[in-house]
């Protein structure tokens, strides 16, 4: 209990005082819902400093200190059917047999900072937070900024003090905008809108208020409301006729009606131009308000309907790891199953190794889960404090856990991989679909559709399968729309493929980090397919353009047993290529130049214009310097464009290069 009395007040002074909070509501409520239960279980240990009848927090020094003259109090909370239909069943108790069943009125809950405001006959005179409840901060400097916040109202004129409570939110847009201006002045940007409105108000110049996207939203008439108005419904229909904004407003009969309002809302939320955090359910009938009553912290004829908890606490019993098709190592958190923005959820991406070590997340943690409207689910928060004393660091394995292939993590970098490209189940699919690739071995018919309807048939699980097909074209024939001459077509075309060239068949070969290019600088480096294979790293290094992270997965690639099976059966089934001659840069065209290319180019993949310009003799590099003779500029060229026109290098288009590539 003093545990979650001091976290409790920790979250208080954080949200209310200092507009930083370090929890989701959501969280939030978690921690309260588990004070109230001990509260509720064990009456005789309630302490004397129990937030649960308290409403927010000291207010700041820097204002002027305001007592409210009707407390301002905060509500209690629903989370499902069961409980708002729990909350009618309380407000009937206590409603004699004439009046049960009650109107309700329901509007949207606003994700702001809750403010009062008083007009002396029809003049706005004074802002004051909800504070505590009972004495808040005067920010009528402030208030006087908010653009929809009227500073004279002529039908109230007749009217001695009016009092109108309701939210200063910042709209989605104008917080979006607020944050964009803050990032090209290197600000510190807002978390969220409520912070964001929250800490505009909370400022001592009222310029600074001025300055930002404020908006007003009127909930309730405490004081001044016209004795012909007798529900809140038409309370708030009188304000927004007087010149307040009001949210949406509905009023309903039953729970199942208020079921459906609270339904159809969640499915909209998201396009509101502005955050809600739930509903706000109110008995329509002030005299029926006054009558149901209050208690000490909130009122018994209102309560908010929360949405589904879009972050929630949990249990991490245990990490797991999956092999993606391109071969990546992904770390996978199993969850005590919980429910996160409705759905429940027992699994949980870590995305990669280098985000476990960020989060320092192990087995029998306590973990935040967030998930908002469709997107997945991931781990935001660790807790630390909570972790139990027996518990390991999370490691990398040394080894595919589908495969048994080393697993490599290059120097600097998060993501882990597989390397049994060619043997990996997991990879196996889209090795096959980049092997038949036309810039690959170029296998004309034989396309994914096909290729994956082999895969999951079993006639092929390898890409030395494929040279393997012609001993299955009866099975072939029986595929759905592939006859007997499109099976032949296909068999033509893999036999045509066995004559290719070894920088194709080196690309073929998928290996990670090789593109067209680096397969070509390894063709005419190495001449022959073995000495590539037996290359150790620094040697791998010394080819052309190759760095450290590419030699490494070059090397781990040809050390890993399947792959050299795969290699084995390829060359015994016929693939074959012709001597690589060594060319020599001496006397080509561009012998001696240093090119980059940039951009996206129309005529060719970016690597195939990097083996067209090595072929001439130039060399390759990824980054733009004095020394650079030339950029290569594609379709949206980025920072090396910029780069290369400040340092004066040349800049050649790909109209010119192509006309550069006809000349020799």
């Amino acid at each position: 209990m003093r545990t979650l009395i001091e976290a409790l007040k920790t979250h208080n002074y954080a949200y209310y005082v200092l507009d930083n909070p370090v929890l989701d509501d959501s969280e939030y409520d978690q921690l309260r819902r588990s004070l109230v239960k001990i509260e509720t279980s064990h009456p005789e240990l309630v302490q004397p400093d129990s937030p649960i009848n308290q409403v927010g927090d000291m207010p700041l020094s820097a204002f002027t200190q305001v007592t409210h003259d009707i407390p301002m109090l905060s509500l209690g909370n629903v989370f499902d059917y069961d409980d708002l239909h729990g909350f009618m069943r309380r407000v009937n108790d206590r409603l004699n047999d004439a009046q049960q069943n009650p109107e309700y009125e329901m509007e949207l809950k606003l994700d702001g900072l809750a403010v009062s405001l008083k007009y002396a006959h029809g003049k706005f005179v004074q802002a004051v937070t909800r504070g505590d409840g009972q004495t808040g901060e005067d920010i009528t400097q402030n208030a006087k900024t908010i653009r929809n916040l009227p500073l004279w109202l002529a039908a109230a004129t007749d009217i001695e003090l009016l009092e109108v409570r309701g939210e200063v939110l910042m709209p989605k847009a104008g917080f979006e905008r607020l944050n964009r201006l803050a990032l090209e002045k290197d600000e510190k940007t807002f978390a969220n809108p409520r912070n964001a409105a929250a800490g505009s108000l909370r400022q001592l110049d009222p310029a600074i208020a001025a300055s930002r996207p404020l908006a007003f939203y009127g909930y309730s008439v405490n004081q001044g409301l016209p004795n012909t108005i007798d529900t809140q419904s038409g309370a708030l229909a009188w304000i927004k006729e007087i010149g307040f904004t009001v949210s949406d407003v509905e009023v309903v009969k039953n729970p199942r009606a208020a079921q459906r309002y609270y339904e159809s809302v969640t499915e909209t939320r998201h396009d509101l131009p502005f955050e809600i955090d739930g509903m706000v359910i109110k008995v329509n009938s002030l005299a029926l308000q006054q009558q149901i009553g209050f208690l000490s912290r909130e009122p018994r004829w209102a309560t908010a309907y929360k949405f589904p908890a879009e972050t929630v606490m949990t249990r991490l019993h245990a990490v797991e790891w999956q092999v993606g098709r391109t071969g990546q190592i992904t770390p996978v958190g199993k969850l005590e199953p919980v429910k996160v923005g409705g759905v429940t959820v027992s699994n949980v991406t870590l995305h990669n190794f280098g985000e476990i070590q960020r989060l320092d997340v192990r087995a029998g943690d306590t973990v935040s889960v967030h998930r908002a409207g469709d997107v997945i689910p991931k781990v935001t928060r660790v807790w630390h404090e909570q972790r139990p004393s027996d518990s390991d660091a999370v490691t990398l394995p040394s080894t595919c856990p589908v495969c048994d292939s080393p697993v490599v993590l290059p120097e600097g970098e998060a993501l882990a991989r597989c390397t049994g490209g060619l043997f990996c189940p997991a990879q196996q699919q889209e090795a096959l679909i980049h092997f038949v690739s036309r810039r690959a071995m170029d296998i004309d018919g034989l396309g994914e559709r096909w290729l994956i309807s082999f895969f999951e048939h079993g006639l092929i699980k390898t890409v030395a399968d494929i040279y393997q097909l012609q001993h299955h074209t009866d099975e072939m024939i029986n595929f759905e729309k592939l006859g007997e001459k499109s099976v032949q077509n296909i068999i033509n075309a893999i036999d045509a493929s066995k004559h290719t060239t070894l920088a194709r068949f080196i690309y073929a070969l998928g290996i990670r980090g090789v593109g067209e290019g680096t397969a070509q600088n390894f063709a005419q480096y190495f001449s022959d397919l073995d000495s590539l294979m037996n290359a150790d790293i620094e040697t791998l290094i010394k080819t052309p353009d190759v760095g450290e992270i590419t030699a490494e997965l070059t090397y781990k690639f040809f050390r890993a047993p399947h792959n050299i099976e795969v290699i084995d059966r390829l060359r015994a089934a016929g693939v074959y290529w012709n001597k690589v001659e060594q060319l020599a840069s001496e006397g080509l065209p561009l012998d001696g130049q240093t090119w980059v290319i940039t951009g996206a180019l129309d005529s060719m993949a970016r690597d195939e214009a990097k083996a067209k310009l090595q072929a001439l003799g130039a060399k390759v590099s990824g980054s733009i310097s004095a020394k650079t003779t030339a950029l290569l500029a594609g379709d949206k060229a980025g920072s090396k464009l910029t780069k290369a026109e400040k340092l004066g290098v040349k800049i050649v288009a790909e109209e010119e290069f192509l006309a550069i590539l006809k000349e020799v």
